[in-house]
């Protein structure tokens, strides 16, 4: 399977075959109360979706599902008259949440549900992901098949599992009987693929003809579209080829640098370079943003106004290379030792065949390379943002020692790094992912009309995104005394409220089983002992 892994995201425009193996789907739901006939969450802060200031304390009212009002009940500070507030209902519930912080549900918009090579199944990647507030995501891929995640999403959507709501994105070729090898072929994969229920298409490359065919007919029918610039094609197609043939949206970063070449064409490779040889692939990929224009260039700036008019959307996944700029920081996690399974642990370690898996020899050399690609990488970003670009949160998980809800959260912060306020951040992670999926007249901010989708926690977050993860933050308090603050408290999804903390203490006891089962203690790479 590893082997496959690997085919699958460096060849994938030339056939995507069957998996050989499908993760155990996500149980019958047990977690949550509700969705109830109303419910009132009361004297919360409201940090909406929307880049507007916090404002509270406000009482919100939602009946099945719907926001039906959204009310501001005093003042800070001052204790609240119960004849400002909204009136509940014989039958309804109340959520008492003064003091607390909400927001609206976050957007992952590259969420791949485990894999057969981890060992993670659905319930496991499920619970970290709504343990962090993450009530959508966007499945690019559909590696266990696109049948399969369109049972998840079903049962997602009835609430019959614990579970965020679901985005079928399917690898361009996927379940077709051979490669696809022209234009036609391609106009037909398409259609099918909507005939099939998916809800668009993760591109990885492909020739250019057979690329601008997909594209377009999948722009006709009124699907959306996510690509990883794959360096095997970018040379002949890069983003700008892409976005004008309609592509909605590019993950990562490849064929952005490429489009912004102006004393070359192909990326200055080694002569010893092998695309299926990871720490090449990755090592090269370090200081490809080196060869493209200086930021605030000429053709910089075209590149960049181009795409701002075609509304594209840029989904950068920073924290999924972070590794890649310091790789000890990243695989000291603290968060690995507890909520890790030891077959994910596993699937990290340096390997020839695993994707992401690229610690042949990392060093320094390439540490510091990374961190120059991010400087620039991050400058492009935030400066799309500022001119009206679209940016968006997705993480990427499951690889390169990053796991599902904590990696997201850390996106959060390295949007921070780039540049955003901590309120653009939190808009990149709600209404503009809404936006870019097409759903932002259902979720992306708290406003009535819209759906139930919630995250509550007891510490601001703008004052500190770190209180997002589910370890919380340190704090040392009046007395002296270390503390952890934070988390997430509830994570309200189609107005079923779930117990954040439980969620994760359940995925904790996945992760003890699992080791004692296997008699497994994480050991570093290369370390005896």
């Amino acid at each position: 399977m590893r082997k496959y892994v690997l085919l699958f995201f460096s060849l994938s425009f030339l056939f995507i075959s069957p998996l050989s193996a499908q993760i155990e789907k996500a149980p019958d739901r047990k977690e949550g109360v509700g969705p109830f006939s109303q419910l009132i969450i009361r004297g919360v802060t409201l940090i909406n979706g929307n880049g507007a200031p916090p404002i509270g304390p406000v009482d919100i009212v939602v009946e099945n599902n719907i926001i039906k009002q959204v009310k501001v009940v005093g003042y800070p500070d001052v204790p609240i008259k119960e004849s400002r507030r909204p009136v509940l209902n014989e039958g309804g519930h109340e959520l008492d949440a003064e003091g607390m912080y909400i927001l609206p549900g976050f957007v992952d918009m590259h969420g791949h549900i485990g894999g057969s090579s981890q060992g993670t199944n659905a319930e496991y990647v499920f619970k970290l992901w709504m343990s962090h507030g993450i009530t959508t995501i966007r499945e690019p891929a559909c590696g266990n098949g696109l049948d399969w995640v369109l049972d998840q999403k079903e049962r997602s959507a009835n609430n019959e599992i614990t579970a965020p709501r679901i985005l079928a994105y399917t690898a361009f070729g996927q379940g077709s009987d051979g490669p696809i090898s022209s234009p036609e072929m391609a106009r037909a994969w398409v259609k099918q693929n909507a005939e099939n229920g998916a809800d668009g298409i993760k591109f990885f490359g492909a020739p250019p003809e057979i690329m601008a065919a997909a594209l377009e007919q999948n722009k006709v029918l009124g699907l959306r579209s996510a690509c990883h610039h794959a360096q095997m094609d970018v040379a002949r197609w890069t983003v700008l080829n892409s976005a004008r043939s309609g592509l909605t949206s590019m993950e990562h970063w490849y064929g952005l640098p490429e489009a912004l070449f102006e004393d070359r064409t192909v990326q200055d490779y080694p002569l010893d370079y092998n695309y299926q040889n990871e720490q090449h692939r990755f090592g090269e990929a370090g200081r490809l943003w080196a060869q493209a224009a200086e930021p605030y260039s000429d053709h910089w700036n075209k590149v960049m106004q181009e795409l701002i008019e075609l509304d594209f959307t840029i989904d950068p996944t920073f924290n999924i290379y972070e590794a890649s700029r310091d790789l000890h920081r990243t695989r000291r996690l603290e968060w690995h030792e507890s909520y890790t399974l030891p077959s994910l642990w596993e699937f990290y370690q340096p390997s020839k065949e695993s994707h992401g898996s690229y610690w042949h020899f990392w060093g320094t050399e390439q540490e510091v390379a990374w961190k120059e690609n991010y400087r620039l990488w991050m400058a492009f970003i935030n400066e799309y943002k500022n001119r009206g670009g679209r940016v968006t949160t997705g993480s990427d998980s499951g690889f390169i020692f990053q796991l599902y809800g904590f990696a997201y959260i850390r996106e959060l912060e390295l949007l921070r790094e780039a540049g955003f306020h901590p309120l653009e951040v939190i808009r990149a992670a709600t209404l503009n992912g809404a936006e870019a999926l097409g759903l932002d007249e259902e979720i992306g901010t708290v406003e009535v009309g819209k759906l139930a989708d919630f995250v509550i926690l007891e510490e601001n977050p703008l004052q500190n995104l770190k209180v997002l993860y589910g370890t919380g933050a340190i704090k040392l308090t009046d007395n002296n005394e270390v503390v952890r603050v934070g988390g997430v408290k509830y994570t309200i999804k189609d107005g079923i409220i779930y117990d954040a903390k439980k969620l994760l203490a359940d995925v904790k006891r996945m992760v003890e089983e699992a080791k004692k089962v296997e008699g497994f203690q994480i050991k570093q790479p290369g370390m005896k002992e």
